[in-house]
């Protein structure tokens, strides 16, 4: 996918999407958030804390 869906998925600009990519703004938690439900990921993954990609177990 490029960034202009990502972005329309997320529900924002491609401008705004790219500024998180390039490490200009910071990504809020609630979008980190849905960018590994989309990936099916956790968060720390994304992130770089884990090189495990598999999601983590869903809480009851």
């Amino acid at each position: 996918m490029n960034q202009t869906q990502i972005a329309k998925y997320l529900g924002m600009s491609q401008t705004g999407y790219s500024k998180y990519e390039t490490g200009e703004n910071d990504i809020p938690s609630d979008v980190l958030i849905r960018l590994a439900q989309f990936y099916q990921t956790s968060t720390d993954y994304l992130l770089g804390i884990t090189d495990e990609r598999k999601p983590y177990p869903r809480r009851r």
